[in-house]
């Protein structure tokens, strides 16, 4: 069964990626049928109610996507040929006698000049022809047209609440810091390391507290450090609003406390030099000694995310990483986030 993944266009490629991620800790059967502008779909093999299971699981998970949709049908963007495509859909499985229905539209960017409103109209027709009803303000089924390199149809078996994020900002949490991730990034991180519930989470340069804040919500054990006391009695604050156990430690990310092998995942923003107080010899020394500590700790098979402002891939490989794939994510003119994704083999 073909499902599709609309996408936020926050990023080019690492919604695409988050939504991959999950679908390997899940454990799902499946192989990407066509990756458009903001909308991946992917066949997922198994019964109705596993695939609808491990859907409803990621859909928790996600924080760059909007909705996830049973795909009906793909097709040109042509009004026609979407009318034509509607009406010869097999919905069977999206509705049932009774319920009622909703179309819903979404142009993405300047794929299709197509005027969104009198499309849903005129599909919401196909569809109040095989003899469904329709209801604008309630309905039991929201069909969806996404309209980008060509149009995906399909029902929403699933949306992602972007809205606990917003609720999760910065500025919103017990302690503030500037120039810390933003919740769905730091979501979107986590779930690029492949952690899964019960996992053991570390961050080395745990700051306030915002990538374990996510990685907590998700039913890991986290674990963070930091240099700075009055920052760790920030993350205190900010991990006891939102989870109900976790363990910090003010110290050195180049001689981390913990045993070989015992942390199941490593998400971290380490420090750039620029504001940061930097309690090391040097930068190079700092990234040379906390990547050895991130592999010696990390176990064998299991990934670490790294965020940094310069390139670091060297420091990462040197200590026995490989580096499994580079995002780039440019927050402003002068900062381009380097995310190095990184596997110990």
């Amino acid at each position: 069964m073909l499902y599709a993944f609309e996408l936020s266009g926050e990023h080019e490629t690492l919604p695409r990626a988050e939504v991959i991620a999950c679908l390997d800790i899940v454990g799902a059967v499946y192989s990407e049928h066509a990756f458009f502008d903001q909308c991946l779909v992917v066949d997922i093999a198994g019964s109705d109610e596993i695939v609808e299971k491990e859907i409803n699981w990621i859909s928790k998970r996600l924080s760059m996507s909007h909705y996830i949709l049973k795909v009906a049908g793909i097709c040109d963007n042509d009004v026609d040929t979407i009318i034509e495509m509607s009406g010869n859909s097999d919905i069977s499985s999206h509705i049932i006698a009774g319920e009622t229905y909703v179309v819903r539209a979404k142009r993405i960017k300047h794929h299709t000049d197509i005027h969104g409103a009198n499309l849903e109209g005129r599909v919401g027709g196909s569809i109040y022809r095989k003899g469904y009803s329709a209801n604008m303000k309630n309905p039991d089924v929201e069909f969806r047209l996404i309209l980008t390199g060509r149009c995906v149809f399909g029902s929403i078996v699933a949306p992602v609440d972007r809205s606990a994020y917003e609720a999760r900002s910065p500025q919103k949490k017990p302690f503030f810091y500037p120039g810390v991730l933003m919740p769905r990034m730091a979501r979107a991180l986590v779930n690029l390391s492949k952690t899964r519930d019960g996992d053991v989470f570390f961050d080395p340069f745990c700051g306030t507290a915002g990538i374990l804040v996510e990685a907590g919500l998700i039913g890991t054990g986290v674990i963070g450090v930091d240099v700075q006391a009055k920052i760790i009695g920030g993350a205190q604050m900010n991990l006891e609003a939102f989870l109900p156990g976790y363990s910090l430690f003010v110290g050195d990310a180049c001689r981390v406390p913990l045993v070989d092998g015992c942390v199941d995942a490593i998400v971290t923003d380490p420090p750039y030099g620029r504001s940061a107080a930097i309690k090391a010899e040097s930068l190079h020394y700092l990234y040379a000694h906390s990547f050895a500590e991130m592999y010696r700790v990390l176990k064998s098979g299991r990934m670490a995310v790294v965020v940094s402002e310069q390139r670091v891939d060297g420091f990462a490989r040197d200590a026995g990483f490989i580096v499994v794939e580079t995002y780039l994510q440019k927050v402003h003119k002068s900062l381009t986030r380097i995310i190095l994704v990184l596997r110990k083999e």
